[in-house]
């Protein structure tokens, strides 16, 4: 008897064994597996960011760089490359897309983190994340066919430009401003609205002196994660900007920006010629906005967690 247990005890033990070396053998494949997507994706995006800088730092063969980043003339055919008008465009978008975009969202985050009852916020939760996937094209559609015609019925036709384009561009970031925004305010500690009621404080003072400032970082993230859609898009604000290489001195001013002249250009140059080294060196300095807009992102998020 005590032969068998002793028999059944060794062969236990021998299958835990094994089983213990095929979990730590799959734990140990799916780390190098993982690792080695993670190396993949870094050679990858630096290779992308050596390649668009290496061609488009080829344009100060034939424009200087003051000329490229301070001239707002763009007539390729005379060999003029000044970039200065897209960039100002693109920074221009973006700011009016956030100050419309970003209010809104906030607002929308508050409510269905605070105020919007349960039953409310079950169905408005998915219809807005419902907004991510539709296709950049269907807003642009919906901008050339609204909002162009009643900008320019009521401020100034056609109603092509800045204003049409961060209107839409606005409409495409609320998702992600209202998402992130949300769960930043619904993630902080009850103790803080608890501890504002128990002073006599009202919901609304509540709200704007004590939840939207202690759940900042997290809102700042989603304006900024806004910020670099709006900067990044393309196919939209083609549609409705009016494409047309002019410095933009009026928000209802047809002009364009680096994506959309990016995108205009490039299948109608030659590779390595000064243009198409402008149109990668352009690229390339939208990446770099990217980038720094990532590691922003990146801070904002570390701070936060720091606060907590």
């Amino acid at each position: 008897m005590d032969i068998a247990t002793n028999e059944s005890c060794v062969k236990t033990e021998l299958q835990s064994a094994r089983r213990y070396s095929r979990v730590k053998f799959y734990d140990r494949l799916t780390r190098y597996l993982f690792l080695t997507c993670a190396i993949l994706m870094t050679v990858i995006i630096v290779s992308i960011v050596i390649f668009v800088g290496k061609q488009g730092i080829k344009t100060f063969n034939d424009v200087s760089l003051i000329e490229f980043f301070t001239s707002t003339q763009w007539q390729p055919d005379t060999g003029k490359f000044g970039a200065l008008t897209f960039i100002f465009g693109t920074f221009a978008l973006t700011g009016v897309t956030i100050l419309i975009g970003a209010p809104l969202g906030l607002a929308g985050a508050v409510f269905m983190a605070k105020i919007a009852p349960n039953w409310l916020r079950e169905i408005l939760k998915p219809a807005i994340e419902l907004f991510v996937g539709i296709p950049s094209v269907v807003y642009g559609v919906v901008g050339l066919t609204v909002v162009v015609p009643m900008i320019g019925e009521y401020l100034e036709p056609p109603g092509y430009g800045l204003l049409a384009a961060a209107i839409v561009l606005a409409i495409m970031i609320l998702p992600t401003v209202i998402s992130v925004s949300e769960d930043a305010i619904r993630t902080l500690p009850g103790a803080l609205e608890e501890a504002s009621y128990a002073l006599g404080a009202t919901r609304w003072q509540t709200i704007s002196r004590i939840l939207v400032p202690a759940a900042m970082p997290g809102i700042i993230t989603a304006i900024i994660l806004g910020m670099a859609r709006a900067i990044g898009e393309t196919m939209a604000v083609l549609m409705v900007v009016g494409n047309s290489p002019q410095f933009a001195t009026s928000l209802n001013m047809a002009t364009s920006v680096l994506t959309t002249q990016i995108i205009l250009e490039m299948g109608h140059t030659p590779f390595g010629s000064a243009w198409n080294n402008a149109l990668f060196l352009m690229a390339f300095v939208l990446l770099i906005i990217t980038l720094f807009l990532i590691l922003v992102v990146r801070f904002a998020g570390r701070k936060g967690g720091m606060a907590q």
